[in-house]
């Protein structure tokens, strides 16, 4: 009997502690909740960081999360466990076709979310290729080196947009210390999901400091608390039609590559925690991925793509069942349609989130640094010392390269760097390495 397109999830008793539920298994009703629960919780920092960097909408943000992680687990037939929140790898490129200045809203959004649907349309073809010849070529493409380079060029590009964030005065300054220090001394001495939970929690922390200095002691700027009361409690979420502007969509449509890399990472992890091959699943999960920022393009929200956060929740649950992501998703609405809860978020002072995008953007960083480790890159190998060498100094230093009409960002310029390099010298001998 020919397997259906969903799977048949069955039901586990009980979720005894080290327990796996598989992918095609379910919790009961209350568990599988509070599952959704703590996903939603686990991706929430991130999808509302990335918005509020960028100047769009971080409400919109979680709600088209939600619409698209459906149409991710549709696409995928219901057996690759991932949440999509908002992508960090578009923030430097959506800044600089739109010059947003770092407060409140973004008044350029439209011309973004015409790159992002670009973006979106260029990595659907690439999900549409692999299902038809497979993943052999884009892991000959882009192995550790290169993905891992691409990466960590992520954060080392966007490390200068949060340190200009929290430049603004000596009070500034400060409370992003005392901010990164909330994120750190929750990453190392809270335990179970509350360090799971690291950045969320530390912004917490943060933000009641915050309050208490400014609100409370007088000091640097109050939070206004008033577009919270003046908040309704429910309310369509605001929509934003996109503009299509060629020189914006060739410099975001790149970043599909650095989606795939991202993407292609993050099911090979989930297969090794699973312990079910997911190779026949990975285009579909591309294409999944694409159309679902397509669709967020359309509605003005950001590019989306799978979530590591989400990842490690597995890993420390061992509960990979499919359904918990449709709960999450279904949450995840429900938040959309809520001014109110967007209110809250608008009232995080600039400070404490400078603070926690230098922890963040950090962390991308190290991610990258992370992919090498973990797959035993060799960079005794001047081919590798060479790849990441340069393609980390051409991130960093945001090199920008223009082509008639067509221009590439520093992330763009590194991750294509990245990858023809490597192609040039894949045939050159190993040889010893650089003095």
């Amino acid at each position: 009997m020919a397997d259906s397109y969903f799977p048949r999830w069955r039901r586990q008793p009980v979720a005894a502690e080290g327990s796996i539920v598989a992918t095609d298994e379910r919790l009961a009703w209350p568990q599988m909740f509070a599952m959704g629960i703590q996903h939603v919780v686990a991706m929430f920092g991130s999808t509302v960081l990335a918005p509020l960097l960028m100047g769009f909408d971080p409400n919109l943000c979680i709600f088209m999360s939600g619409i698209g992680t459906l149409l991710f687990f549709v696409l995928v037939g219901g057996r690759v466990p991932s949440y999509l929140g908002s992508s960090f790898a578009f923030i430097g490129l959506v800044i600089a076709v739109t010059g947003y200045g770092g407060q409140g809203p973004n008044p350029n959004i439209p011309v973004a979310l015409g790159g992002i649907i670009a973006c979106g349309v260029a990595y659907a073809i690439i999900g549409l290729i692999v299902s038809a010849v497979g993943t052999r070529w884009i892991e000959t493409l882009m192995p550790p080196v290169v993905t891992g380079a691409i990466v960590c060029v992520i954060g080392l590009n966007l490390a200068p947009i949060a340190v200009r964030g929290v430049s603004g005065s000596n009070f500034d300054s400060w409370m992003a210390l005392v901010t990164v220090l909330c994120v750190g001394a929750v990453a190392v001495f809270a335990r179970g999901m509350l360090q799971r939970l690291l950045i969320l929690i530390g912004l917490l922390i943060a933000y009641v400091i915050y309050a208490i200095v400014t609100n409370g002691l007088g000091m640097g700027k109050p939070i206004d608390f008033s577009i919270v009361a003046n908040a309704a409690w429910f309310g369509m979420p605001h929509f934003t039609a996109p503009v299509f502007e060629p020189h914006a969509m060739a410099l975001l449509t790149p970043i599909a590559v650095i989606l795939v890399a991202e993407n292609l990472g993050h099911i090979k992890a989930v297969s090794a925690m699973t312990g079910q091959n997911l190779d026949r699943y990975i285009g579909r999960a591309f294409l999944g991925d694409g159309l679902a920022t397509i669709v967020s393009g359309f509605a003005g929200g950001t590019g989306v793509t799978t979530y590591a956060e989400n990842i490690g929740v597995m890993a420390v649950t061992k509960i990979y069942s499919t359904l918990v992501f449709v709960i999450a998703a279904v949450i995840a609405l429900v938040l959309g349609f809520s001014p109110k809860f967007g209110a809250v978020i608008q009232t995080i002072p600039g400070p404490v989130l400078g603070g926690v995008s230098i922890v963040v953007f950090g962390l991308i960083a190290v991610t990258g640094a992370r992919i090498w480790v973990v797959n035993k890159v060799d960079f005794s190998d001047n081919r590798n010392l060479i790849v990441a060498a340069v393609t980390l100094v051409l991130g960093a230093g945001d090199f920008s390269l223009k082509l008639g009409g067509f221009g590439l960002g520093g992330i763009g310029t590194a991750t294509f760097g990245a990858i023809i390099l490597y192609a040039l010298l894949r045939r050159k001998p190993a040889q010893g390495p650089v003095a």
